[in-house]
């Protein structure tokens, strides 16, 4: 396990933006960090009320949003117009380009959510949109699937071999998953205090799990305060 520290991540500030990026995104670049095997982008997005980004163009990348607080408003040429809120999943799969935007739905209360970018298996594919919600009781102190290159167990459909598990954990309480031979693994605190395998890790931390091409692994991960973490299952 390599540790990302949430101190070390790079930053954008405006006055409308705050974001902290998990690996090199727009001005800021480190050449140790721009990306985790199909994983590029982990930006960890604070917006003001009523404010947002304007709509702009993206292809050929699987960009998933979740939301930690608030609610985000998503317009995009596919003609989807939906609010994200806390517990749903939102995958736009842009393919050979689509246009989007994302504003505060709100006017009085900040919205928190992080955005992730992955890169697809193939390009040139058809620009596609889901959203999920995973009620809480199914990722408490527990792996739930978010999304996977099948759509299995409910989860949004990525062009891409990873999965994406999401948890919410208790504090004392333990979530486990099962990392097999050949696989890899980014794990993000988005929230809360963790340890993971005996390890302290804080708010805005990634850690790295990697050398697994002949032995299964466990990743355990115990709440110390309630936390959110995200885990990326990759080939």
């Amino acid at each position: 396990m390599t540790i990302r520290p949430a101190a070390d991540r790079g930053a954008t500030e405006t006055g409308w933006l705050s974001s902290r990026h998990t690996f090199s995104f727009g001005h800021y670049f480190d050449p140790r960090h721009v990306g985790f095997r199909a994983l590029r982008v982990i930006n960890d997005d604070r917006v003001i009320p009523g404010a947002g980004f304007p709509q702009h163009g993206h292809r050929d990348m699987e960009i998933i949003s979740y939301v930690l607080k608030g609610a985000l408003e998503h317009k995009d040429s596919m003609g989807n117009g939906t609010v994200i809120r806390p517990g749903e999943v939102q995958l736009m799969s842009a393919g050979t380009g689509v246009l989007h935007s994302e504003y505060n739905h709100s006017d009085r209360d900040p919205v928190h959510f992080l955005q992730i970018w992955i890169v697809p298996e193939r390009a040139g594919t058809a620009p596609r949109y889901e959203q999920r919600a995973i009620p809480r009781a199914e990722r408490l102190n527990r792996f739930r699937l978010a999304a996977s290159h099948d759509g299995r167990d409910g989860s949004v459909t990525i062009r891409q071999d990873a999965d994406l598990h999401i948890a919410v954990v208790e504090p004392d309480r333990t979530a486990v998953h099962r990392l097999e031979p050949g696989r890899q693994a980014w794990l993000h605190v988005a929230r809360g205090l963790v340890t993971v395998n005996g390890t302290a890790l804080r708010e805005g931390d990634g850690a790295a799990f990697t050398d697994r091409d002949r032995d299964a692994a466990e990743i355990a991960v115990t709440g110390v305060s309630e936390a959110d973490v995200l885990l990326f299952d990759l080939a």
